[in-house]
């Protein structure tokens, strides 16, 4: 019997700890039978799940186009196969060709069963040990409800996400990342802490807002430093956002707001932004800098941080203490590094807020040997419960401002100023 594991809950020294032929599979969604999903990898002791792509494929309740799911996907397995890994797969939903050949297990999806997934640390099937048949009556586990990401309306999922209803509200569209957070936090920090940001923000202005599944994927160009960081790679990542766009445009909506929790992501997230935005002249699309990156959110930062500048950039005292807070489970204090000797000069330096005339990307091991950008150290779950509340409160000022940009462009439109006069 295989012993699933969620693969963005190691870290990334437990990553680089997993033999490179032990499986690992990258699902569309979730629902599908592990029995079945044993038997066509053969049957492994152990198996490793990546975090489910949300949506994007027939059935899923937002469709883009096959050749631009494809080659996302393709990325992202690439980036585990430059690590070493001989066995990689994306699962998909039966009758769909995404044009990954051998890459691709293809099994019906059911309703009704739970998932059962081994929250194992890697260190117990790395260095040549052998893992255990299952998971121990002791072990911990998780059971993820399949079609999580939807509401189930009669047992079926709905046909759309979002629900039509939901026209004239602000869609948030939150994206976090699998990649390395340092030897103490688990590859989910960017998704964890983007989702709960972004649900947060939609059920606290749930009138004016409404937030899709978080997507656990972005951005990398640093990735060979530090294994199981993946890489959906940039000008694909920015053609998927831009069909998502497209596709919920063309259903209506017309306000859209990029939630990242990532930083690699923002650069491509500002060029889909300008590109949607001349596409579909009569949307309003944003994006920010990550979070708590405006006034208040600084202020926010300032007022309780324990670290110095350079305390606070990645795997920092910030993401620390709101995993802390979030999933204290995933923490690993014991093993948390504090490291800001970025090579900084007056133009160029690391934070939170990144200052300096100054944009480049240097390396990572220029600058840290642990993956780490800060002092994890300092970080305390009360700071992560401050510093959540003041990131959901800045993104819902977001929102209420977008809504006002929206419809006084609107205004200005129908009384057919300038150009839209002649419309």
């Amino acid at each position: 019997m295989t012993v699933f594991f969620q693969y963005d809950t190691l870290t990334w020294p437990e990553v680089a700890a997993l033999p490179r032929d032990i499986p690992l599979i990258l699902p569309l969604g979730e629902g599908y039978g592990f029995d079945s999903l044993s038997s066509a990898l053969g049957e492994p002791l152990r198996a490793g799940l990546l975090p489910p792509f949300p949506f994007g494929w027939q059935g899923s309740g937002l469709v883009v186009p096959e050749a631009i799911l494809g080659a996302t996907l393709a990325n992202l397995l690439d980036s585990l196969r430059d690590d070493g890994f001989s066995r990689v797969y994306a699962l998909t939903p039966q009758g769909i060709d995404l044009g990954l050949g051998a890459s691709r297990i293809a099994l019906p999806r059911g309703t009704g069963n739970v998932t059962v997934l081994s929250s194992v640390g890697a260190g117990e099937c790395g260095g040549g040990q052998q893992p255990p048949d299952h998971a121990s009556e002791s072990a911990p586990t998780q059971h993820t409800q399949i079609f999580g990401f939807y509401e189930e309306i009669g047992g079926k999922e709905p046909h759309t996400i979002p629900y039509d209803s939901e026209r004239g509200k602000v869609v948030l569209l939150p994206i976090g990342h699998t990649e390395q957070h340092g030897y103490h936090l688990p590859l989910s920090v960017d998704t964890l802490i983007i989702e709960a940001i972004g649900q947060g923000t939609a059920s606290a202005a749930s009138e004016q807002a409404c937030c899709l599944p978080v997507m656990p994927y972005g951005v990398s160009t640093h990735r060979k430093a530090f294994a199981g960081t993946l890489n959906s790679g940039g000008r694909a990542f920015e053609d998927f956002w831009v069909a998502v766009i497209d596709v919920l445009a063309g259903r209506g909506f017309d306000r859209f707001y990029f939630l990242s929790g990532h930083g690699g992501n923002m650069s491509f997230l500002v060029n889909v932004v300008k590109y949607t935005g001349e596409r579909h002249r009569r949307i309003f699309c944003a994006t920010s800098f990550l979070y708590l990156s405006g006034p208040e959110g600084v202020a926010a930062l300032q007022a309780h941080r324990r670290s110095p500048h350079g305390g606070m950039g990645h795997a920092c005292e910030l993401e620390t203490a709101l995993i802390l807070h979030l999933r204290p489970d995933l923490v690993q204090m014991d093993k948390a590094v504090d490291e800001m000797d970025f090579i900084a000069t007056p133009s160029y330096s690391m934070d939170w807020i990144e200052s300096g005339a100054l944009i480049a990307n240097p390396p990572w091991d220029d600058d840290t040997l642990t993956g780490a950008y800060g002092a994890g150290s300092l970080a305390t779950a009360e700071h992560g419960q401050i510093w959540l509340k003041a990131a959901i409160a800045e993104k819902i000022t977001h929102v209420a401002e977008i809504h006002e940009q929206h419809q006084k462009r609107e205004a200005r439109r129908r009384a057919g100023f300038g150009l839209w006069g002649k419309v």
